[in-house]
């Protein structure tokens, strides 16, 4: 048994092209060496987008997000929207789709009729769009750059902690959507009035959020070990806190975008719209063609697409802010 064994040995040797000095030769233990971790190299950001597109409803919902992003800020340029190009045909006026296309032929313009004033309701849709999704994502960028930055400076300052906490107390007791109503009342209801509106209180709550988190995080272990050998508090929140909630500031990001689009449909329907063609002004306009038979069209579509774009923009951001969460990479 024993010389079969080492006649193998010998074969593989051969085979390999190894000498039998080289097949057994001491190896030198190196504690260095041993204390080394193979591993392979860890992305953050190229983990998160892998779990993000694993999930094929994201990849759905990203499909549908870049449907409205091309027919909002590209179909426009594209078909030269008039709103009153068909203002003195009458004939033109309060179509719908099967109406429409009978009288125009079929195309895109006429999948959704006509309005009131004999304007293509598909066109007029993807215009309003562009309006409503431009005034979310420049309060949400304001929102949340204004808010993280200062609920970041919040959490860390005792001093600042005890007048921020007051202040607060007293803003957040007013209904953020009287705010905004108030707003629009003292100037004109242009957009840049209802983003100021939207932004001059928005970002407190945000900003608490923020604060509470940072209270969590700071006082941990690594934390209290960094402050201890000098480390500035700006690093410490730079580098040791923010970093840390990026799935949380992501998933709130989800919920600040989607939720301008419906203020801004909630207060033109009330009858606060600005004077900008947005969807909000939209469905205001529509309002009394609801009840109408054959009007239903001018008033529904841009409520369906408003809703489209909020779920997409509400989902898109919570399943990419799972994704953000490092302990989804495992």
């Amino acid at each position: 048994m024993q010389m079969e064994e080492k006649k193998n040995i010998t074969f593989q040797s051969e085979a390999a092209g190894l000498s039998d000095e080289e097949l057994f030769s001491r190896v030198d233990h190196s504690d260095l060496e041993s204390e080394k971790i193979t591993a392979p190299r860890y992305s953050y950001w190229k983990s998160v987008f892998r779990v993000f597109f694993k999930n094929k409803v994201n990849i759905v919902f990203l499909a549908i997000l870049g449907f409205i992003i091309f027919f909002s800020y590209i179909y426009p340029q594209i078909a030269g929207y008039d709103r009153f190009g068909n203002l003195l045909d009458a004939s033109a006026k309060h179509l719908s789709p099967s109406k429409a296309i009978a009288k125009f032929g079929f195309s895109l313009r006429n999948i959704l009729g006509r309005g009131a004033s004999g304007q293509s309701t598909w066109d007029a849709i993807w215009y309003g769009s562009r309006i409503s999704i431009s005034l979310a994502l420049i309060c949400a960028a304001i929102n949340m750059t204004v808010g993280v930055l200062v609920g970041a400076v919040w959490g860390f300052s005792k001093r600042l902690d005890m007048f921020m906490t007051e202040v607060y107390n007293i803003i957040t007791n007013v209904p953020y959507i009287l705010v905004i109503a108030v707003m629009i009342l003292i100037f004109s209801p242009t957009f840049w009035t209802l983003v100021f509106a939207m932004t001059i209180t928005g970002w407190l709550a945000i900003a608490y959020f923020i604060r509470t988190q940072v209270i969590i995080i700071r006082d941990r272990e690594y934390n209290l070990a960094s402050r201890c050998l000098g480390t500035p508090i700006t690093r410490i929140a730079t580098r040791n806190v923010l970093p840390f909630m990026t799935s949380v500031i992501v998933t709130l990001a989800a919920v600040e975008i989607p939720s301008y689009i419906s203020y801004e449909v909630f207060l033109a329907y009330i009858g606060m719209a600005m004077s900008d063609r947005s969807l909000g002004r939209m469905i205001y306009d529509a309002e009394s063609s609801m009840l109408t038979p054959g009007w239903g069209f001018e008033f529904w579509s841009p409520v369906v697409i408003a809703s489209i774009i909020t779920v997409a923009l509400y989902v898109t951001g919570q399943n990419l802010g799972d994704a953000s969460d490092p302990r989804t990479h495992m």
